[in-house]
């Protein structure tokens, strides 16, 4: 996929206040410091189009990103934040759910775990969820550039045994965000999906 240009578009919360120009969309989803910020960055090879922090739980909206003019990418807010409340925590769960159950551009989620852990409660019951909708599945697992080589067997075999990665729908990738690993499948994955 080559980038021509991206903007940030919008932040949403609500349906009315999606883009309403009907390009296909590919959303992102993983719990908060996952690095969906780094990756729609080195994605889209801008430094600072989605905002990056060290403080977790910072997206609160649904923020849309156009890129090529022709399709969004959507991050969605991280989950499974412990110092957000527990009445923030419902509310970023019903709005993502409302999104990824009515939102007819959607064309897949990419869904990011930390190569480093195994997936967490939250990753597997997105992971599900996801399966229950029937969307294209990507899983990422970022941060792999922190992991030496004799460990990356490792990060397939947890993701192994805690999803079932056997529909035909799921896809796998690792990723760094730093040695700039799959980026290009990455985006491979995400043009497939718009066709």
């Amino acid at each position: 996929m080559i980038i021509k240009n991206s903007e940030y578009a919008v932040s949403a919360v609500r349906e009315d206040q999606y883009p309403k120009d009907n390009l296909p969309e590919i959303a992102l989803a993983g719990r908060s410091n996952v690095g969906k910020s780094s990756l729609i960055n080195t994605l889209l090879k801008r430094k600072n189009l989605a905002r990056t922090s060290s403080q977790p739980g910072k997206t609160q909206t649904l923020n849309f990103y156009r890129v090529n003019d022709s399709f969004y990418l959507v991050d969605v807010p991280g989950y499974g934040y412990a110092r957000v409340s527990q009445k923030k925590r419902q509310e970023f769960g019903e709005m993502i759910q409302d999104y990824l159950e009515t939102r007819a551009n959607l064309r897949g989620l990419i869904i990011l775990v930390d190569s480093r852990h195994e997936p967490t409660k939250d990753d597997i019951a997105m992971y599900n969820y996801a399966q229950y909708l029937d969307l294209p599945i990507l899983v990422v697992c970022t941060k792999i550039d922190k992991l030496k080589k004799n460990q990356l067997n490792k990060v397939r075999a947890n993701l192994k045994k805690n999803l079932d990665l056997s529909y035909e729908n799921v896809s796998v990738l690792t990723f760094s965000s730093v040695s700039k690993v799959h980026v290009k499948e990455l985006g491979d994955w995400i043009e497939d999906k718009l066709k």
